[in-house]
Order: structure tokens, then sequence, then C-alpha cells
């Protein structure tokens, strides 16, 4: 199509120039043509007028004494040179004969001093005036424009007059009759040749033109047809094409260079754009960037929790068409943007009594503001990571200081059971009173040397033993072995699987005592029955393990004591399973949380995260939720 365009704008461009040139010769000849027409005419006239006045003199120089005319009474002269002119045969021979002399001329007489007809070219003589006309001279002399509006408009018939003396008194007038009628006739003939040669070099052109544009244009199309192939991926090698010196193989050279150059920017483009795209996905954080005009370029996808509205709708949108006006977050960053003042991690209170810190950072290039970043953060998230932080930092700290302590107490034990062995066998002969105590500090340097044990298992560097397997299979072990412990407290664990296949990497063995304390924890939560909910789901990229009990939930005031190791609220407790259960979790990368209110038990989150292939295990159709109870 727009070869097409560009070929009718060539030809027509090419007929233009070629009908100009034509047109203004073509004016140019016929002017010069009307002009040389009308002065022929002129003078053929004026020759015409001038030979009958010759001819005439003759009569008006007859003496006229013997014709008995008083000569000095005007009229009397008058009808007797008439009547000499009149009798005059050469006269009357010219007068008839002059209109087949000269094609535009249309009649002539000899006039008196009235202007009355004493001789005409017709045979019919008038004694009234003639009707008065004017002098071709006018004609002759007038403009080109002024001569074609003469001769093509209404028909006129011009004079060419020598006036005629008798002695020194006027006498009368030649007159020799020019139709513009006849003059039309003349120059129809040569206004139509050259109509006829013009239109035939128009005609020439256009075909010229059409011929020589698709010439022209042929190089176009295979430069378009190569810069379509480059527009959709296909880089084609250039053949005969790049082999060509002339502007047409530079010209595809170039494009292919281009080409190659496009399809290289395409590619790293591509492949920053899904980084980019996946790391905005994994973001938590609500991250908007805005151009100068502030039109929202990039969105993460947590930014949809902030504002409530789908990520496509926000892209290419402005701040006011995002954020309302009515909440509390909406004025903030619409002031903020209105101000055109950057935020530092500003906390607001939301409606629903939810917490986000909001920052505003305008990016700068060379003093100029190019760019304005959003940041949007759930500050229950933040306080909870600070949390994390503080409680892997404190448990590294008692893991550092045990180490030492286990470290120090472990040699002193090992002498203490020496020595207390060597004793033994120095006394043969021991009272049963004695041996009794001996045999208590035994058994109590033995418990104490478990628990020394303990600590050093507990603080040494754990390798794991990953292995590929179903999360969920893993989960009922879990539930089978804890079955026993919660019969007898009268517990029934209620088994929720919404996700039928969790597959993942993990050590089957640290993970599965990991669940199975949290299971025994919820279930000794309940000395007096209840019920165990025991849940495996996935939300996005991890997979999450429900623990949720009925018993007596825990205290606030101990929430950040329950990982510290060795801190237990139960009488015969030993302190290490949720401290060992967080690690277990950390050493995958994962996270622990719990919901606790006093007097409604508490719910425990095990989040582990899925590798990227890993299916979400829901097949078409299935339920959304199986449980699967038991005793």
């Amino acid at each position: 199509m727009h070869d097409l365009r560009l070929k009718i704008k060539l030809v027509l461009a090419i007929t233009a120039m070629v009908m100009v040139s034509v047109l203004a010769l073509a004016a140019m000849y016929f002017s010069t043509t009307v002009s040389q027409s009308i002065t022929s005419v002129y003078k053929d006239g004026d020759f015409l007028a001038e030979t009958i006045f010759t001819v005439a003199r003759r009569s008006l120089e007859t003496d006229l004494s013997h014709t008995g005319t008083d000569e000095n009474d005007p009229q009397q002269v008058s009808q007797a040179i008439q009547k000499e002119l009149q009798a005059n045969v050469e006269v009357n021979s010219l007068l008839k004969a002059v209109v087949g002399y000269n094609l535009n001329i249309l009649d002539a007489a000899i006039t008196d001093t009235q202007g009355r007809a004493l001789l005409r070219s017709t045979t019919e003589v008038r004694e009234n005036p003639l009707q008065p006309r004017a002098d071709f001279a006018t004609v002759l002399h007038a403009g080109v424009w002024k001569q074609l509006r003469i001769i093509y408009g209404p028909g006129q018939t011009y004079d060419i007059r020598v006036p005629l003396v008798r002695g020194k008194m006027p006498f009368g007038e030649v007159r020799v009759g020019l139709s513009t009628v006849l003059l039309k006739s003349q120059i129809n003939p040569v206004l139509h040749r050259m109509l006829l040669v013009s239109g035939l070099a128009i005609l020439f052109s256009v075909v010229l033109a059409v011929v020589l544009s698709t010439r022209m244009l042929r190089p176009l199309k295979a430069i378009s047809r190569r810069l379509d192939q480059i527009s959709a991926g296909q880089m084609e090698p250039a053949g005969a094409t790049g082999e060509r010196s002339d502007e047409y193989g530079v010209v595809s050279n170039k494009i292919d260079h281009l080409g190659r150059q496009m399809r290289d920017a395409k590619e790293v483009f591509s492949a920053l754009k899904e980084n980019l795209d996946q790391m905005m996905a994994n973001l938590q954080d609500g991250v908007m960037l805005f151009t100068t005009d502030f039109k929202a370029v990039l969105v993460s996808a947590s930014a949809e929790r902030f504002t409530g509205k789908p990520r496509g709708d926000m892209l290419g949108c402005h701040p006011r068409d995002i954020f309302s006006e009515d909440s509390r977050l909406g004025r903030a960053v619409l002031q903020a943007f209105q101000d055109r003042q950057p935020l530092q991690e500003t906390e607001i209170e939301l409606e629903n009594g939810r917490r986000v810190q909001l920052s505003l950072d305008f990016i700068e290039d060379r003093g100029q503001r190019i760019a304005a970043l959003l940041t949007l953060r759930d500050s229950e998230s933040v306080h909870r990571i600070e949390d994390e932080i503080e409680l892997s930092r404190r448990l590294s700290a008692i893991g550092r200081l045990t180490s030492g302590v286990a470290h120090e107490v472990k040699n002193p034990i090992n002498a203490i059971v020496v020595h207390l062995e060597v004793l033994r066998q120095k006394l043969n002969t021991v009272e049963p009173g004695t041996r009794r105590h001996l045999d208590v500090i035994g058994s109590e340097i033995q418990r104490l040397d478990r628990v020394v044990q303990t600590l050093v298992d507990f603080t040494r560097p754990v390798e794991l033993r990953l292995a590929e397997l179903d999360l969920c299979k893993l989960v009922d072990e879990v539930i089978a072995l804890a079955a026993p412990e919660a019969a007898r407290h009268n517990v029934p664990i209620e088994r929720v699987a919404v996700a039928r296949t969790l597959v993942m990497r993990i050590d089957a063995d640290l993970v599965k005592q990991a669940i199975l304390n949290i299971v025994i924890n919820g279930v000794q939560a309940m000395p007096e029955g209840g019920r165990l909910q025991v849940a495996t789901r996935r939300e996005g990229d991890v997979a999450v393990i429900e623990v949720r009990d009925q018993g007596a939930g825990i205290p606030a005031e101990i929430h950040d004591k329950i990982y510290n190791l060795y801190f237990t609220t139960k009488k015969d407790g030993s302190g290490i399973g949720l401290a060992m259960t967080y690690r277990v979790v950390q050493l995958h990368q994962g996270s622990v949380e719990f919901e606790s209110e006093e007097g409604k038990g508490a719910t425990f989150y095990l989040r582990f995260p899925l590798p990227e292939s890993e299916p979400s295990g829901e097949p078409p159709g299935a339920p959304s939720e199986d449980s699967l109870r038991t005793a």
C-alpha cells in the first residue's frame, strides 16, 4: 500500500512537471501564433487599403472643369467624384475582388466625410452612413490576453482606414473590414494541433512516469521486504543484493547490519524483561515506577495488595487513576506527587488498622528528574522479619554460648566418670547405702553427659541430605507416628489436604522430626482432649504446613521466648523441640510462624520454598479440599 501511494505520487509529480512544461511551451507558441496571425492580417488589410487608395486617387484628381461642376460647391464636387469613381472600372473590379483576396477580409468600401458609402465590395450601395467600427490598430497593439478575448469573444468587425484627400480638402476614407470570426477560423486549426500535440506529450509523460517509477521503486520493495523480515525476526542472508556495489547494495548491507543489532538488542531486552518480571513477581513490597509525566511503566505483583487493582490496569495510568483520595494511603501518595517532594519511610495506618510504610524517591539524571519510584511495604511483615532476624541472632548467640559451655563441661564430666569408676574399683567392700549413693552419682553424671551431648549436637553444623519427595506423604507419615500419642490424649487428628502433591527437595529425617515436634506439642497442649488439624497447601511458590490445636494457647508474654533453647512450660519438657524445628526450617530456607490467642488454641505455619518447576498438584476437576481423619 505504501509502495502504491509512493508510486502514484511519483507518477503525478513527473506528469505535473511535464504538463506544466508542455502547457507553458504551448501557451508561448499559441500566443506567438496569434500575434503573428493578427500582424499578418493587419498587413494584408493595410496593403489592400493602400492599393484601393492608389487606384481611387486618380479619380479624385480628375479635372472637373469640363463637366460644368462648380468646384466651389462641395456637394457638387462629391457627386461628380462619386460618378467618376463609379465609372472607374479598375476601382470597382478591385472592390469586388477584395473578399477573395484574403479569407480574413470581410468587405471594403470608399466613404465620404459623413461616413456614407460611395463604393462597396458588395453590389448594394447605400447612401446612409455605415455603422461605426473600431480601428483594427487597437487589436494589433493590445496584449496577448486581450487579443484572445477579442478573437474568442463575440464576433466583431474592425476597420483599417486610409484617408482620401482632394487637394488639401478631406474627401473621405478607404475602409477595409476585418472580422474576428474569420480570424478565429484561421487560428482554430493551430489551436487544435497544439492541443493534440500537448495531449500526446502528456500521455507519453504518464506512460514514461509509470515505467520509470516502477523501475525506480523496485529496490524499495526489496528493502521493504527485508525490513518486514527483520521486524518478524527472520534474518535471511542478503544473497546477491549484498554483493552489489551500488546504492541499493550499500543500503541492503546497512539494513542487514541494523537487523543483526536489533536482534541482539531484542534478545538482551527479552532476557532483561524476563528477569525483571520474575523479580517484580517475587517482590514482597509494592513497587511502582513512574515516568516524568507520572505514568506508571513498571508495577510489581505485590502492588495489587495495596491498591486493590489488577497489575495490568495500573500500567500507563496516573497516580490519581490508581489511588483514591477517599483513603489515607491515596491522600498521602497523591499529596506527595503533587508537592513533588520525596518521602522517606513514612508509616501510615489505614482505615482497617493495617499499617503501611510508604516511600517516594525521585530519580534524577544530570540534575533533571526522569522518574519517580514509589515503594509500599507492609509494616507487619517488616516487623516480623525484624523479629525473625533478632531471633536468629539470639539463637546464634545462644548456640555459640552453649557450644563453648558444652565444650568446657564435657571434659570435667569425663574426668568425674573416670575417677568414679576408679573409686568403685578401690572400694571392694562397700556398704549398701554407700553403693546406692555411688549409683545415683553415676546416673546423674550420665544424664548430665546426655544433656551436654545434646547441646553439642544442636550447635554442630548440620549437613543436609536432600532428596526429592512429596511433602504431603511425609506429613501423612508424621500423623501415623503421632497417632498413638494422640489417641492416648483422646485427640483426633484431622488431615486437610488442599494440595494433593507438593514435590520438593528436603532432608526427610530432619523435616519429619520438625513437623513431629509441632504435632506432639499440639497434642500435649490439649490434656482434656480436643481436635488437632493438620493441613498442607500451596501459596504461590511456597508450600505451607498448618498445624492448628484447640488448647489453651500461648501466653502473649512468652511469644518471643518459645524458640529459645531449653525454654519450656512443661514439667517434663526439654525445651529443645521448637528450637530444633526452627533450625531445621531455616536450614531449608523456610520460615516458622504462629498465631495464638489465650483460650482459643494456637496455629503454627511451616513454610518451605518450592522449586520453580513444581506443579500445583491439583488435577482437573479435583475438589479444593480433601479431609482424611485419623483417630
